[in-house]
């Protein structure tokens, strides 16, 4: 298992403040945490859509960058580390027009100063749509301080 101290998170605690942040406004909810992955959904529709009709790109990245962040933070002493992204990217594979998508983020590499995370997002056919790589860095909130006596 992945998650900091061996415990598995709650979605409670995963979802926890989503209502009033871009999360929230898009639909996007956790709906399912493994041993090593976190898995979530967003809505197609008015909010996500681009002026075509299609699911944005922008709103797969939306999802793919929260489920990675989340899964991060998760992985980490919340009392003594942030977690923040520093590289998004995303490869487009597949259009959708409606429904819902899902997106499942594991970590490639889980390290002292950064994490890197894949994440997947399927339509309701479990096609792929997009495919993600997020890179975070890891911030030492309390560094230990150097005696430079």
């Amino acid at each position: 298992m992945i998650w900091f101290d061996g415990i598995q998170p709650t979605l409670d605690a995963a979802n926890l403040n989503l209502d009033e942040t871009i999360l929230g406004r898009l639909g996007i909810r956790m709906v399912e945490i493994g041993d090593d992955y976190i898995r979530g959904t967003m809505p197609v529709d008015a909010r996500t859509h681009q002026p075509y009709g299609l699911l944005h790109g922008g709103a797969s990245v939306v999802l793919a960058e929260s489920l990675g962040s989340i899964g991060a933070a998760l992985c980490v002493d919340r009392d003594r580390y942030r977690v923040v992204g520093l590289e998004v990217n995303a490869n487009h594979l597949r259009a959708v027009r409606d429904g819902q998508v899902t997106g499942t983020a594991k970590p490639i590499h889980l390290g002292r100063t950064t994490q890197v995370w894949g994440i997947e997002i399927v339509n309701e056919a479990g096609k792929k749509t997009c495919v993600c790589r997020l890179t975070m860095a890891v911030i030492d909130t309390k560094p230990q301080t150097v005696d430079q006596r």
